[in-house]
């Protein structure tokens, strides 16, 4: 399910619906694959693979917080204040924020191939 992320030392979180299919999954399953890829061509195209443990954060500051970097980082670094601020402070309850660890690693970058492929 393709979904905005965020990087934070080393590993991966999201935020979506607490009530949501894939956060169901999670509570039963804590192990995800990640995939996150770049590029348009096939001589450009890069990648990363991760397996990982997921922890869901129901917390209302956590998942607040998650939301405003979310959202930050989506819009160009934007600092979401104000009104912005106080609509994401409403959607928290009904979210949650979800950390993955990562447990293992695959990369690729095509880019190396230099065209020989």
């Amino acid at each position: 399910m393709p979904l905005w992320y965020v990087p934070r030392d080393g590993e991966i979180w999201v935020y979506t619906y607490a009530k949501s299919q894939k956060v169901r999954n999670l509570e039963r399953d804590a192990r995800a694959t990640l995939l996150i890829e770049t590029g348009h061509e096939y001589g450009e195209l890069r990648g990363i693979e991760i397996e990982a443990e997921a922890e869901i954060h129901h917390d209302i500051e956590t998942v607040f917080e998650m939301a405003k970097e979310l959202t930050s980082r989506y819009a160009d670094g934007a600092a979401v204040q104000g009104d912005a601020a106080e609509a994401l402070k409403s959607q928290a309850r009904k979210r949650v924020a979800i950390r993955f660890e990562p447990r293992r690693i695959a990369t690729w970058d095509h880019r190396k191939l230099g065209g020989g492929y």
